[in-house]
Order: structure tokens, then C-alpha cells, then sequence
């Protein structure tokens, strides 16, 4: 706790950038987060990176250094789903523990938008039965919800049109134009019960943070913003074991987390959730302990999530509307925030951010509570 600390943070524009490579996108966010933390590469000792991207299973974080120019006393390529942004930053946490260097870079990026995907798709116990893709596996979640707990899609919309109000303050947002709940129910349909304004965007884009000591944070110009605590798990028997489509490993993770920092859901000024999917806000607000299983789509209603409500989430627009880097943005808007930086859509006097990252159709979760 309170031991390590977020020095840097920076990502490309969002959208569609024929133009330029992965690694070029990679390079842009590198750059800016080292000139955020007023650093240079030679500084950093220490490389992580999400291990699917371009197939390089395990020697990505090699290819990210080399084209930097530096070598490295610790790397690692990591992949836990849409957790693995916020593991990253726990990676680096534990390697600067453990002595194995002292500055670390986490990375994320890629072209989803105009590029080949770099997730490999089910080949089989899916497709057969007409299942294709994240949005029908988390479909079954939301889905199941509704019938166990009468959520409706007013409620989902309320997500999506939430995020977008939060979007239109954020200059590099892929997704700036205003959305109604009336527009989000006209929403085509991509899979029952999502509306193409329930899923994430496709994104090329990339983003970085840095990670280091809190000590040698204090010599660095920007505010510190400290890792106050994080948690991580796994619904490992898989997603559709027992009650896993409505209760994510968030449960487990939240709760490590809020233990570490020493703080509740009370003490949280802004959330900035993984939302691959409207629904899996929902649930996760209920297993981190925002509000009861099951409650999930009345504590979304009424302006609660929006700026200026109880619980300002995702206040850059998130992936429904910011772009879809796989969580890093939501990291790098939670220590904007913690630094006052936001302009129209700061959050006044946020001190405490919990971030999320839910992963592998919600089997994997891992959490960062940051402060300032």
C-alpha cells in the first residue's frame, strides 16, 4: 500500500489510423507517458506488455524494447483478458518489490479498428451452436440477469448514454456525437440483449503508464498518484459454471483491494470500469459492493454515474465512446483525474479512483485503488 506510484500516462488519438502500425501506436503512448513523468527512455528498466497482440505470445515486451532503443533488467508479456491492463500495473508493483528494477513501462495498443485482430477466435464448443464472439458469450450474462433480477434495457441505456455525455467533455474521444436512450434503443441489434450502443468500439489507438517507486516518484514533476491497493482473481471453472454469468471475479478481486487501501465504496470519488459491455458495469458495480446483487440497474438510473452524480464513472466516455485500448485508458483517466487535470469533466476534489479490468467473457478481474 501506498508504496509505488503512477508517474506517467499518455495515449495516442482514438479512432481509425490506417496510416500507422501497432508498434507505432505503442511508440506514440510511450512517448507521451515518458514526457508526462519528465523521463526518458533510458530510465526505464523495466517493460511489460499485453502478450496477445500481433501473435508474439511471449516475446512482445522484446520487440516494444528494442524498438526503443534500451535494454531492460525485467520484461514480461502478459494475458488475462481485459485484466491485463490493470495487472500490469500489479506486475510492476511486484518487480519493483522484488528488486528486479525500479522504473517500469506498462503498454497496450493496437488496430482494431483497421488492422487484423489479435484476438484468435473460438474454433470450436461455439461457433457450431451459431456462437460467435465476445458479444454473444456476454450476452448470456446480461441476459441472465434480467431474468433473475427484472433488469431492463432502460437500464443498460442509461450506461451507454452516460459514458457519451462524458465523452463529448473528452477532446481525443473516438465517439463525440450526443446519444439519447431513445436513440440507444434504435440502435441496431448485434446479439439479444445488446444494441450496438451496449458494446465497445473498435479502436487503433494505444496507451502507457509508468510505474516506480513512491520514493523516486517524489523527485519526478507530475503529483504523485499512489497505488493505495489491488486484487486480482479468477472464476477459473469458466463462465458458465455456477452463478459466474452474474457474479464476476470482481467479488474477489474488489474485495482484496478495498482490504490493501484500507477504504470502502463509500470512500470512492470516481470508478473507471472495464466496459466491454454495458452489462458488465452493471455487475460490477454490484460486486464491488456499490450497491446489492441484483440492484444494479435501479443504481444506475438517475444520473447516479455521470458527472456531478453519487458515483462519477468512466469520465472520459470509457469504451463505449472514448476507445477501446483494453483498460489503459481507464487507468489513464483515473490518475487524471487524481491530478485535477480534466477540465469540464473533472470531478471536483477527487481524491480515491478504483479502476477495473473484467476479462475472459468475466472469468478474470483485477482491480487498482489509486489516490493522490
Amino acid at each position: 500500500k501506498d508504496k509505488y506510484a503512477i508517474v506517467g500516462v499518455g495515449h495516442t488519438k482514438m479512432g481509425k489510423q490506417p496510416e500507422l502500425s501497432n508498434y507505432a501506436l505503442q511508440l506514440e503512448a510511450v512517448k507521451h507517458a515518458l514526457d508526462d513523468a519528465g523521463l526518458r527512455k533510458e530510465d526505464v528498466d523495466g517493460v511489460i506488455t499485453h502478450s496477445h497482440l500481433l501473435g508474439a505470445i511471449r516475446v512482445h515486451h522484446q520487440h516494444l524494447s528494442q524498438r526503443l532503443g534500451i535494454d531492460t533488467s525485467f520484461g514480461v508479456s502478459l494475458s488475462s483478458g481485459g485484466a491485463t491492463s490493470c495487472l500490469m500495473v500489479q506486475m510492476a508493483a511486484l518487480a519493483i518489490e522484488a528488486g528486479f528494477c525500479h522504473t517500469v513501462l506498462c503498454v497496450h495498443g493496437d488496430k482494431s479498428a483497421t488492422g487484423r485482430a489479435s484476438h484468435q477466435r473460438f474454433e470450436e464448443f461455439g461457433p457450431e451452436f451459431g456462437n460467435f464472439g465476445a458479444a454473444a458469450e456476454h450476452a448470456f450474462g446480461a441476459r441472465r440477469h434480467m431474468h433473475e433480477y427484472g433488469t431492463t434495457h432502460d437500464q443498460l441505456g442509461a450506461i451507454a448514454v452516460a459514458f457519451r455525455k462524458h465523452a463529448v467533455l473528452t477532446p481525443h474521444a473516438q465517439m463525440r456525437e450526443p446519444i439519447t436512450l431513445e436513440d440507444y434503443h434504435r440502435s441496431r441489434w448485434i446479439v439479444e440483449p445488446f444494441h450496438l450502443l451496449d458494446c465497445c468500439l473498435t479502436t487503433d489507438g494505444a496507451a502507457a503508464v509508468v510505474v516506480t517507486s513512491a520514493e523516486r516518484a517524489r523527485s519526478l514533476r507530475k503529483p504523485l498518484v499512489y497505488i493505495m491497493g489491488m486484487g486480482q482473481a479468477n472464476n477459473s471453472r469458466g463462465f458458465h459454471y455456477g452463478d459466474h454469468m452474474t457474479e464476476l471475479a470482481a467479488k474477489e478481486s474488489g474485495t482484496k483491494a478495498f482490504r490493501m487501501a484500507g477504504v470502502t465504496p463509500a470512500d470512492i470519488d470516481t470508478a473507471q470500469l472495464y466496459d466491454c459491455f454495458t452489462y458488465i458495469v452493471l455487475a460490477t458495480l454490484e460486486d464491488y459492493g456499490f450497491c446489492k446483487k441484483g440492484e444494479g440497474g435501479a443504481f444506475v438510473e438517475g444520473g447516479r454515474l455521470e458527472l456531478g452524480g453519487e458515483l462519477p464513472t468512466n469520465t472520459s466516455g470509457g469504451m463505449l465512446s472514448e476507445g477501446y485500448v483494453e483498460g489503459m485508458l481507464q487507468i489513464v483517466e483515473a490518475v487524471r483525474q487524481l491530478r485535477g487535470e480534466c477540465g469540464p469533466r473533472q470531478v471536483p476534489g477527487a481524491e480515491i479512483a478504483l479502476v477495473s479490468g473484467n476479462g475472459g467473457n468475466t472469468v478474470c478481474h483485477s482491480t487498482l485503488i489509486l489516490r493522490r
